[in-house]
């Protein structure tokens, strides 16, 4: 056999009949890829069962007092709900207004904050190559195993002595970074990021700081955004520690509305509304960061 021989022979498209190009050309389509309806059956008792504990909230916080306690209760709302919101806005030992803006400018910076510092020490532990990394990296994880409440008496001593109780300060320092977003970032960045993207940014003269704002930052951004708002919504919702470190004058969304449940007769309606009030700030944010949120994965996941 001869070398001309063993090379490919081309075949022209006009050699070939219509028919066989029809079928060449023609889409194969995998069985399976499309999902059957027991998985739309699935997805949706999950969303009903999610949706429940709203609905349910609105029900009992859209009547009064005895509505909890009725066995006839109707299943549509009532329409108590705006009415029990204007007495939750209003009470004086709720401070509902205080509470709201406390809880937005503790849990954005916490979320902020989190975001920054975990994706910077993500970068040194998946991109920078130091002595004792990966055993760092070990204890760092290794933290998540300590239960939080092992901390709050000597954090409170030490709040108490540097006289931040009752202040934001006290419930914004200790979160500024957490454990699991280091290990997050640490894990995304690895994968994201090649190593020839930074030695060319390196032959290029830039600094490794620099490195990482214009290298690190921009691939990290999908995980970014995944590890904001799942810190903003922790932080939100966190009681424990601001119950604890702070005071009636200066609370935050959860602190206030345990205070509706300080009475003798609890009255249920104004809690439920109280409730979804507090919901209503996440339900916004989901809404408005939600597409964005999904198009920074699909852009992470996608590699071009």
């Amino acid at each position: 056999m001869t070398a001309l021989d063993a090379q490919p022979v081309a075949i022209a498209d006009d050699a070939v009949p219509a028919e066989a190009r029809g079928r060449r050309k023609r889409p194969r389509h995998v069985k399976g890829t499309r999902p059957g309806w027991f998985v739309y059956a699935c997805l949706g008792v999950v969303l009903l069962a999610s949706v429940f504990p709203f609905y349910w909230s609105l029900l009992i916080g859209s009547g009064d007092s005895y509505t909890i306690r009725d066995p006839n209760m109707s299943w549509i709302p009532g329409g108590n709900f705006f009415s029990n919101a204007a007495k939750v806005m209003n009470d004086p030992a709720v401070n509902f207004w205080v509470a709201l803006w406390n809880s937005i400018i503790s849990s954005g910076l916490i979320a902020l904050s989190v975001v920054f510092f975990s994706t910077l020490a993500g970068w040194a532990f998946a991109k920078l190559k130091f002595r004792g990394s990966s055993w760092l990296l070990v204890f760092v994880i290794a933290t998540m195993a300590v239960p939080t409440q092992l901390g709050v008496v000597p954090l409170y001593i030490l709040f108490s002595d540097l006289g931040w109780t009752g202040q934001l300060g006290a419930i914004i320092v200790p979160a500024l970074v957490s454990a699991f977003g280091v290990f997050w970032m640490t894990q995304y960045l690895r994968q994201a990021v090649p190593d020839e993207l930074i030695e060319a940014a390196r032959v290029d003269g830039a600094t490794s700081f620099r490195t990482f704002l214009t290298v690190g930052l921009p691939a990290a951004r999908p995980a970014a955004a995944m590890l904001a708002l799942f810190t903003f919504v922790s932080a939100w919702n966190n009681f424990f520690w601001p119950f604890i470190v702070l005071d009636r004058q200066n609370p935050t969304l959860p602190v206030a509305l345990s205070l509706l449940q300080s009475n003798y007769f609890v009255d249920y309606s104004i809690v439920l509304a109280g409730v979804l009030l507090a919901t209503i700030p996440l339900l916004i944010l989901f809404v408005f960061a939600g597409r964005q949120l999904v198009s920074g994965i699909m852009q992470g996941a996608v590699k071009g």
